[in-house]
């Protein structure tokens, strides 16, 4: 039995007006937003369990955009349905099957050979939440062009040591009251990180986090984890910085 991976209704989310547009690369759609002045430098937002739809991820794409980046949200799961409110969670490994967050190079090699070659981009980096954290965690381990990663609350899968041979910078966000992240396994990637990675590497735990806090629009915040969500928004958008 696996616990649900939210704790919020995503329903009860306000609507939100996109500064971006939606382009069409090869097989995937992606939705765009770009900074007012010129810049040879990227980010690829990688969603969650809800999709490239979904207004939260979109406005993270903004967000990112307005610090000076081409920042792109293509659809990882290929026009297939993302996970619904109104899905069972019974269904969820089986869903998860179908939507594996460790078989998105193909997709990742189109949308870098698009911000290369359309865009100009020189240097790329990559942020992912939830499901988007484990696709980071994965391409960070296999994507040399891929400059920098944030992985927010990607749930860590112990298959191999080589999970911990990062190819360039990666800080790992995490909540502290993630039912879906234990303790332990965050104990356990701080220990094998250091072992085992030769770049730059940080994790964080924001205190009284639950799953997803960091994606949250300003007027979805509650006042006692504002403070949380901005820093930790702070922290990825410097981690960037620091490497592109």
């Amino acid at each position: 039995q696996m616990a649900d991976p939210f704790l919020y209704d995503t329903g009860e989310r306000s609507q939100y007006g996109c500064l971006g547009h939606e382009v069409e690369i090869e097989h995937i759609k992606a939705y765009v937003c770009r900074p007012s002045f010129f810049t040879d430098k990227a980010v690829i937002v990688i969603h969650d369990i809800f999709g490239w739809l979904f207004p939260d991820i979109r406005y993270i794409v903004d967000l990112i955009a307005g610090h000076g980046y081409i920042t792109i949200c293509p659809d990882f799961f290929k026009g297939t349905d993302p996970w619904k409110t109104t899905d069972h969670w019974a269904d969820f490994a089986d869903w998860m099957k179908e939507h594996d967050p460790m078989k998105v190079d193909k997709e990742a090699a189109v949308v870098l050979k698009y911000l290369k070659e359309q865009c100009g981009a020189k240097k790329i980096g990559i942020v992912g939440f939830s499901w988007g954290g484990m696709a980071v965690h994965h391409l960070m381990l296999k994507n040399p062009q891929l400059t920098a990663g944030v992985s927010l609350y990607g749930r860590i899968i112990r298959d191999s040591e080589e999970r911990y041979n990062l190819l360039n910078p990666t800080f790992f966000i995490f909540g502290e009251k993630d039912h879906t992240i234990s303790y332990d396994q965050i104990t356990l990637l701080e220990e094998k990180l250091k072992q085992y990675c030769k770049v730059a590497y940080k994790i964080k735990v924001y205190p009284g986090q639950v799953h997803g806090f960091a994606q949250l629009k300003p007027e979805d915040m509650k006042p006692d984890d504002k403070p949380y969500i901005e820093e930790a928004r702070k922290d990825m958008i410097d981690w960037i910085k620091m490497f592109i």
